[in-house]
């Protein structure tokens, strides 16, 4: 088929098109009321999920291990109450009192199980109050009423309660509040990690799978509950508290506390910022346009397509979650940018051609914009879709959810706006401005003047910017994705910095009893084993509370005047204290099914310098060196999983670039049949995207979970520009007569109205995003002021790169014998 028949192909098939939707424009509408309709009923069922399983790669080893040794050890759900007197000393009858009323208060709550504390734990002098016939849980200030002076002698520096109940400054100390399991979940919970521990084995049977897929369904509508009760008991703990706040600082922690944080901060992030860009994206549309009916359209066709995607969202139950939540501020750019070219090209066909009526300028319009608009959102698409083959599930999901947030942006652009558009009466559009023409007419003129001076400045500087992927780092806390500010960076903060470290880090050491009395925790091997190794960590700076059973023997030396005691001696403490306080503080230490001790570490996030991996590598290498070998022994719990994740970023990063690369590369030589113009196209986006890296990596901005989506979604809106600039130039290069010159005319196409749409989307999104900035996630602020500036380099190389390119390789100065490849 030769070039001419190609081309009519193509036309008929577009004009097919564009008189189809706007002939199909009241079905069009009636479809959208209904689906909006339908889809609306839904939205009521979209979730938000901040637990920190959103936060972790699913069903690996180190997972798995995780949820294993969680099901033997750990202890039950709590939260972290801690008290800091302003006004007074810790010991003294102001704070018994305090501590007193508070506990007294919080007991009332409907789902606490025990509160602990000071106040409340047994406090022993020495051996003669186990051997003497004392009952041991009548040791405690409640019933013995201590003095200010005999508590702190008892109790700062306590192997035990130390970073758990008092700080080690003795300035500090805090209320521990355990909440009543839900039976029914703990149940579910518990076959769920059976199930799950077969994957260590190999993979899950048919039946296996499906079993955990009911359980989960089973399980959620009992922790949506769940969500809300503790949101409504953090509301009461933070009510409570306040009854000392002339007098103390009060600062709650734990996992849960947490995440409702973060489900605070998404919905504010979500109401808010959306809101807010809404705003922004009016105000821009009316100063541009200078018409309210260019407000009114592209803001109700944005609220339709938010609308239907969340609807979408509730019905096949993908939740947002920390990853997700800016998705709304996304779509509606990502609607809108497709939206101002639709506009541009309307606004020029309507001042070249008054005389047209309504539905031939919205053909006409479409005829010139529906293939580039498509193409361009399928090559977002594909930015989108690389985030699945990322290897981490939160990001995995997110691109899923993209994916289907595109199908709609695709619809509702390219269907439900033009018919709508159809509706308005056909008036007089006003001109653009001028200052704006002007600067992209000098632009344009430097292109067709020196074209190979700016293709190579533009590389170099480029260039020059992605040396900062040599300075890319992964090492990250999770307090430091808050803001100083915010309440919960200052809790997790102070937890963190005094009480013994907020990321927990599990030791779980096989053990094999060598006596008969199975009863015996304590053997002299094991307790020479623990001390080697709580040594070994307590060696690392950024070690905070370290606890295991040989803690007791800490205890005990100290009781015994520091002379040692037998294992039988040490175990009956251990069973003594145990049965009071200690599963309810840390959980268990040993698990005599198993055979297993743990250790439990948490880690202060706070120190400087901290290096997670040198950690990890460092560890195993001192484990080692004391005669633990690598089998004898697992690490669990958090800060391995986050450790993982951080890991797998750098060759996430490189999988994900590498996808989207050559996807790319694939769909624009299918949508210009030309390896030339692909490869042309490719290489603006290619540098964006390595530019903006390199701006992270000088930055000193630490690669996570959010930041390394920003290289494939910025390649995927940016390339949106690049297929609307090269589909106009190359029309205008066919357009050039036989007397013109080739570069002239195609670069007069491009730089007209698709010049000033790429202008005013790159205006809207970059502004847009920056309303980030004032977010207090600082995920959310990095994520937006990153994607402002990858979308301001490609603007920069979309005007003077690729039109550079353009004219220097294939545009020449005659109009030559058109090929059926380029010419298209």
């Amino acid at each position: 088929m030769n070039s001419s028949s190609t081309t009519t192909s193509s036309n008929k098939t577009k004009n097919k098109l564009a008189n189809g939707i706007v002939a199909a424009r009241w079905f069009l509408i009636l479809a959208f009321a209904i689906a909006i309709g339908v889809l609306g009923y839904f939205v009521s069922q979209f979730k938000i999920d901040a637990s920190a399983d959103t936060l972790l790669v699913k069903d690996n080893k180190l997972y798995i291990q995780t949820q294993v040794a969680n099901q033997q050890f750990s202890p039950d759900e709590f939260i972290l109450l801690a008290y800091e007197p302003t006004a007074h000393a810790l010991f003294s009858q102001q704070t018994f009192d305090d501590i007193s009323a508070l506990s007294e208060k919080i007991r009332q709550l409907d789902r606490v199980k025990a509160v602990t504390s000071i106040l409340t734990v047994p406090l022993i002098n020495d051996t003669s109050a186990l051997t003497g016939g004392t009952e041991v849980s009548s040791l405690t200030w409640q019933n013995q009423h201590y003095s200010p002076e005999v508590m702190e002698n008892l109790v700062v520096d306590h192997p035990i309660f130390t970073d758990l109940l008092i700080n080690r400054q003795g300035t500090a100390t805090s209320i521990q509040i355990v909440f009543e399991e839900n039976p029914e979940l703990a149940q579910i919970e518990s076959e769920m990690t059976r199930i799950q521990a077969q994957l260590l084995e190999g993979d899950l049977t048919p039946e296996q799978e499906r079993r955990l897929s009911e359980l989960k369904a089973k399980a959620d509508p009992i922790k949506q509950g769940l969500i809300e009760q503790r949101k409504k008991e953090i509301e009461q703990l933070t009510q409570i508290s306040k009854q000392v706040e002339d007098r103390a600082n009060t600062y709650m922690g734990g996992s849960y506390v947490v995440g409702q944080h973060l489900i605070d901060i998404i919905k504010s992030d979500l109401t808010n910022f959306g809101l807010a860009i809404s705003v922004v994206i009016a105000l821009l549309l009316l100063f541009l346009y200078r018409s309210i009916k260019w407000v009114l359209f592209p803001l109700f066709s944005c609220a339709v397509s938010v609308l239907l995607t969340m609807g979408i969202f509730g019905f096949l139950d993908m939740r947002t979650t920390v990853i997700s939540a800016n998705f709304v501020a996304l779509q509606l750019i990502l609607t809108l940018a497709v939206m101002i070219h639709l506009i541009g090209a309307y606004r020029e066909i309507s001042r070249n051609n008054p005389a047209f009526s309504q539905r031939e300028r919205v053909i006409a319009t479409l005829n010139d914009k529906l293939a580039p608009s498509f193409f361009a959102m399928l090559t977002t698409s594909v930015g989108f879709g690389s985030l699945i083959f990322s290897g981490l599930q939160p990001v995995v999901d997110f691109g899923w959810m993209m994916l289907v947030s595109m199908l709609v942006t695709i619809s509702v652009s390219l269907l439900l706006f033009p018919a709508l558009l159809t509706l308005l009466p056909a008036s007089q559009e006003s001109s653009e401005y001028r200052f704006i023409e002007k600067a992209l007419d000098d632009v344009k003129r430097m292109n067709l003047a020196i074209p190979k001076s700016v293709a190579l400045v533009c590389i170099l500087i480029f260039l020059g910017t992605a040396l900062g992927i040599s300075r890319l780092d992964v090492e990250n806390s999770f307090i430091d994705y808050f803001d100083d500010d915010t309440q919960v960076h200052k809790e997790l903060a102070f937890i963190d910095q005094q009480f013994g470290g907020s990321t927990p880090l599990d030791i779980i050491l096989n053990v094999d009893q060598v006596n008969d009395d199975q009863e015996l925790v304590l053997t002299a091997d094991a307790v020479n084993r623990l001390q080697l190794v709580q040594a070994a960590v307590k060696a690392f700076e950024a070690t905070g509370s370290v606890t295991s059973v040989a803690n007791f023997t800490d205890l005990a030396k100290q009781l015994n005047d520091n002379k040692p005691l037998t294992e039988y001696e040490l175990t009956t403490i251990y069973h003594i204290l145990d049965k009071q306080v200690v599963n309810q503080l840390v959980g268990a230490y040993f698990s005599p099914d198993s055979q297993q001790l743990r250790i439990s570490i948490r880690i202060q996030d706070t120190t400087a310098g901290l290096d997670r991996e040198t950690f990890m590598n460092d560890l195993q290498k001192d484990l080692q060196a004391v005669g633990v070998e690598r089998d004898e022994y697992q690490l669990t719990n958090l800060f391995v999983l986050y450790q993982d994740i951080l890991s797998r970023l750098f060759d996430s990063q490189v999988t994900t670039l590498g996808i989207v690369y050559a996807v790319l590369a694939l769909v624009l030589l299918l949508i210009f049949r030309s390896l030339k113009i692909a490869l042309i196209a490719l290489v603006p986006n290619i540098l964006t995207t390595l530019g903006i890296l390199g701006v992270i990596g000088w930055l000193g901005i630490p690669l996570d979970i959010m930041t390394i989506t920003i290289a494939a979604i910025a390649m995927g809106i940016a390339v949106d520009d690049t297929i609307h600039f090269l589909h106009a130039y190359l029309q205008g290069r066919k357009d050039a007569t036989a007397e013109s010159n080739e570069a002239s005319s195609a670069s007069n196409r491009a730089f007209g109205h698709t010049g000033l749409a790429i202008v005013f989307t790159t205006t809207i999104i970059t502004i847009g995003f920056s309303i980030f900035g004032l977010s207090n996630f600082l995920p959310s602020v990095y994520f937006g002021l990153l994607t402002a500036t990858a979308m301001i380099f490609a603007l920069i190389t979309d005007l003077t790169l690729l039109p550079a390119l353009l004219n220097w390789l294939v545009a020449r100065p005659n109009k030559p014998q058109q090929s059926s490849r380029e010419s298209n």
